[in-house]
């Protein structure tokens, strides 16, 4: 990675699942995305020559959760070494579209990873002129890049300053950097944390990235099925509820994998806090504003490849579900810990 020194990553330090080029990273004309379909029983690269198989990669599953967004950014690096030459009107434009294809690669998260996409662009686009097209889309990319992480660290902070000594962690699914930062700096800072992650299904992003991360940051994990939490919280073994979002709203209702909505009640009724991380995306206004995306039903009665239902038996997938306002206990941001009702306040007075 020869555009960076050691000293200007942002991921050093975190679980090896987390660093830059194990997720996703273009070198050598390609981008080689880790395909966590398999991981972790095995470890593969899926590689990409163009943008499309970029998309089609995010589409399939190949990466996940924060993932996508680190395998879109590096689209636009593949896409800025192809055009190659000067930065001109028609390479912008060129790399606009591209933003725009893997920006849609799933319908959720679309609206907030084309304003995400499109801001590195503008930067490139501003970029002095004489600089070629490669080096101002490499150095913006990078950026990005860094200033994510950067940003997680700080989101995660908040949410570990809220934490008691030792807390006993739920998280459902895979809250990626938030919960690679809020276990790692719950360590810096003398606590003793242990993990508790759902299995997650279909996936099983829970039993294979969630206690990967835990494990590689050395904090005890304990896997529990998706329909164990509230025996967990009935016998008092849950201080607190964590979760990444793909999509906070401004009115504070939070998208994240199909099953938080029902923890999160369950959380409620056990007096557990639930804390969410991530950006409040100002493409959402409401609840009402999150389009869902229903995935192909066969999946849910397969795992790992192996189907587990009788043949006639119908599935339903809707990959995410949204969790109302009031039971988010807080949401934490790069300004800080925030009740749901006062992300729409700040838009209010931006």
């Amino acid at each position: 990675m020869s555009q960076f020194n050691s000293l200007s990553r942002a991921d050093t330090g975190l679980a090896e699942f987390l660093r830059y080029e194990n997720v996703a990273w273009f070198e050598d004309g390609v981008v080689k995305i880790l395909d966590r379909r398999v991981f972790p029983t095995e470890t593969r690269y899926v590689t990409c020559k163009t943008v499309e198989e970029v998309k089609n990669a995010i589409k399939d599953m190949v990466t996940q959760s924060g993932g996508v967004k680190l395998a879109a950014f590096q689209a636009l690096r593949l896409q800025a070494h192809l055009i190659g030459g000067a930065k001109d009107a028609t390479a912008i434009a060129s790399l606009r579209k591209a933003a725009n294809i893997v920006a849609n690669a799933r319908p959720t998260t679309a609206p907030q990873m084309e304003r995400m996409l499109g801001v590195i662009v503008d930067k490139i686009e501003e970029c002095e002129d004489g600089v070629p097209l490669a080096v101002a889309t490499d150095n913006a990319v990078l950026a990005a890049m860094n200033k994510r992480y950067e940003d997680f660290r700080v989101i995660a902070g908040h949410i570990v300053d809220a934490l008691p000594n030792r807390p006993r962690i739920l998280t459902h699914c895979f809250a990626e950097l938030l919960l690679g930062f809020v276990l790692l700096l719950a360590k810096e800072r003398g606590l003793s944390p242990e993990l508790i992650c759902t299995e997650t299904r279909p996936y099983l992003q829970g039993a294979r990235f969630t206690a990967t991360v835990g494990m590689q940051t050395g904090v005890p994990v304990t896997l529990i099925t998706d329909g164990m939490p509230g025996a967990m919280m009935t016998a008092g073994k849950i201080d607190a509820f964590i979760t990444a979002a793909d999509v906070i709203t401004m009115d504070g209702f939070v998208a994240n994998k199909v099953g938080t909505y029902q923890i999160a009640t369950l959380a409620k009724r056990h007096g557990v806090p639930y804390y969410v991380g991530g950006f409040p995306s100002g493409a959402h206004s409401s609840g009402n504003d999150i389009v869902v995306e229903q995935r192909n039903p066969d999946e849910v009665l397969m795992v790992l490849g192996q189907r587990v239902a009788l043949a006639g038996v119908n599935g339903y997938y809707p990959a995410f579900d949204v969790t109302p306002a009031e039971l988010v206990t807080a949401i934490s941001t790069v300004e800080g810990l925030k009740r749901p009702d006062e992300l729409m306040i700040k838009k209010e007075a931006n």
